[in-house]
């Protein structure tokens, strides 16, 4: 395993669209050619909605997200004005009132807004909705801040799946990364959130943080499996300190666990989460097996996008608020990462959309291979003449080498030792990572 994690520990991306961001070519964008594309397709008024709320009262510096440091509240209902704003005028581009099935509130951090502010928001947006019965609503929680009021009010609103940051209770990696938060803190929240009827609590775990020992993992897994969340999510940290507005300049690769420790973190963390009855799901998840995501995983109608996995799959997803993305399946956008340029835009009447990519039929086809990796850990090679000249036979003949994967009619199927790679394996699709060369890093590293 060590040869392996010497050989295959490069930069890459996780793989949440294709073509990965930093690679969308944005010459053939436009705000309208964007619009076009979210006309595009089938008849259906589905649609997700990802919604991000910027705001934190303090910096986590292993975050890399979009974010804005405040403790100044009076922030917050001129950025949801802005966010309906730019939500109306996707209703006018959708024309049909729109089948709301799937909300995620993610930021920054959405306890930072006031319950009755976030009940403003999400009514108002419902109210020019159709509301099936089976909808999906989550929303990300900060242990520290988000109150039985915030639970309750969520809640009536049809929310019951919360995601809580935890990421290692050790108080000397807390401090490193400073989100300095108790088991107790923990244990309360979890406790209350079963209470009002959530039916998916998750945990957020990293391991490969600064200062983290295996002794860490071992103990904040120990701790977290006593109180059993629904789904976990053991990720790996990822380290971009060249991404502005992020704190992880405070560390460096000297303070980092080596890759060799990361991998054995992840891996004895697996063993222990999967001794207890969680299945692993995808990239870096696990669930109960009684949790929708499990299912939905045996089932393979798992989807991934840019929210993260998910059991509800519609072909529009519609990202609100500064610096969020949208999905239409033929084309991405994503708003002004700048507040400032957001506010400007909807204030002149114009969609806050900065950049995006429309894919191509080549674009399409890779797409598809590379969420079924992703989701299932398996695709078939089917429909891949368009980019025979990439040498992708030549990269999966290595990945079968190293009995990482297997093909047999057909079709590529991932085996158990090959997940920890699955980050590498989908790169041998990517067609626009083989051919641009970059001098700078881009991607955190794949182990």
């Amino acid at each position: 395993m060590q040869a392996l994690i010497q050989k295959y520990n490069v930069p890459g991306p996780r793989y949440t669209s294709y073509p990965t961001v930093p690679f969308w070519d944005v010459s053939t964008y436009s705000p309208s050619s964007w619009i076009k594309s979210l006309q595009k397709g089938d008849a259906s008024r589905e649609i997700s909605l990802y919604i991000h709320l910027p705001f934190c009262e303090s910096l986590c510096t292993f975050c890399a997200c979009n974010k804005r440091i405040t403790k100044r509240h009076e922030v917050e209902l001129p950025y949801i004005e802005a966010v309906l704003k730019e939500w109306n005028m996707y209703l006018e581009i959708l024309q049909e009132k729109p089948v709301l099935k799937e909300i995620h509130l993610g930021g920054g951090t959405p306890t930072f807004f006031d319950p009755e502010h976030l009940k403003y928001l999400l009514e108002t947006l419902k109210s020019s909705c159709e509301i099936p019965e089976d909808v999906s609503y989550s929303f990300e929680g900060h242990p520290n801040n988000t109150t039985v009021n915030h639970l309750k009010t969520l809640s009536s609103l049809g929310f019951d799946r919360v995601s809580y940051g935890i990421q290692d209770y050790n108080p000397k990696v807390q401090i490193a990364i400073h989100r300095i938060q108790s088991f107790e803190t923990v244990k309360s929240i979890t406790e209350q959130s079963r209470a009002f009827g959530y039916k998916s609590v998750s945990h957020d775990l990293i391991y490969g943080l600064p200062m983290q020992t295996l002794e860490d993992v071992i103990a904040s897994i120990h701790k977290t499996t006593e109180l059993m969340p629904d789904r976990i999510a053991f990720y790996s940290y990822a380290h971009v300190p060249w991404t502005k507005g992020n704190g992880q300049r405070g560390y460096d690769e000297k303070d980092l666990p080596s890759a060799k420790l990361k991998r054995q973190q992840y891996e004895t963390g697996k063993i222990m989460l999967e001794e207890k009855g969680y299945i692993e799901i995808g990239m870096d998840h696990f669930a109960l097996p009684e949790d929708e995501l499990a299912i939905a995983f045996q089932t393979k109608t798992l989807h991934r996008n840019f929210m993260g996995y998910t059991t509800t799959k519609t072909d529009k997803m519609i990202g609100l608020g500064v610096s969020a993305i949208s999905d239409s399946w033929f084309g991405f956008s994503q708003n002004h990462k700048n507040l400032k340029h957001y506010y400007e835009s909807l204030a002149q009447n114009e969609l806050p959309v900065s950049r995006g990519h429309i894919l191509d039929e080549t674009d399409l086809i890779i797409r598809r291979k590379i969420l079924n990796l992703m989701c299932h850990f398996e695709t078939s090679l089917e429909n891949l003449e368009v980019i025979t000249q990439l040498g992708i036979k030549n990269d999966l003949a290595e990945f079968e080498m190293d009995q990482l994967l297997s093909i047999e009619n057909n079709t590529i199927k991932v085996k158990p030792a090959g997940k920890a790679f699955i980050r590498n394996i989908c790169m041998a699709f990517d067609l626009r990572l083989k051919a641009k060369e970059t001098e700078s890093q881009l991607f955190s590293m794949t182990i």
